[in-house]
């Protein structure tokens, strides 16, 4: 079954000295984003970007992506710890992402677990649909 997901966001002024705010979500857990040009090259001054969002959607879709995948082959983590670094260049776009994922996984050794971050890097929905940046990187190890 599809399901939809909804953004509403309001923009007022030019793109470099105007501002917006996302003003809520279909879930209702985001709303009240300040956003704005420099927030999204170099000066955030406490608002947010379309670049931050996406590494915020990239590291959690590969943590629920490696942690299905690792239930599956019978090891279930106890923890992921993900993040995601979006490089943005004004003129070019996303230019590259840089993935970091931790884990602890009981009975699962490091190549395995590199071995299922990779697989859940390629397959998560929001990786497929940000396949056309150029880099996209992983690093991946457990913890004890």
């Amino acid at each position: 079954m599809a399901t939809d997901r909804k953004a509403e966001v309001t923009w007022r002024g030019d793109l470099m000295s105007g501002s917006g705010r996302i003003d809520s979500v279909t879930s209702g857990a985001v709303g009240g984003l300040d956003v704005s040009w420099p927030a999204r090259s170099d000066e955030p001054g406490g608002m947010t970007s379309p670049e931050e969002l996406i590494a915020a959607a990239h590291a959690t879709c590969l943590s629920m992506a490696l942690s299905h995948g690792l239930a599956q082959d019978g090891h279930p983590a106890e923890e992921l710890r993900t993040s995601a670094t979006v490089t943005f260049q004004p003129g070019e776009g996303i230019t590259k992402i840089a993935l970091d994922v931790a884990g602890r996984v009981p009975g699962l050794d490091e190549n395995g677990f590199k071995r299922a971050a990779e697989q859940a890097k390629e397959n998560c929905p929001v990786s497929k649909a940000l396949a056309s940046v150029p880099e996209i990187s992983l690093a991946a190890r457990l913890q004890s």
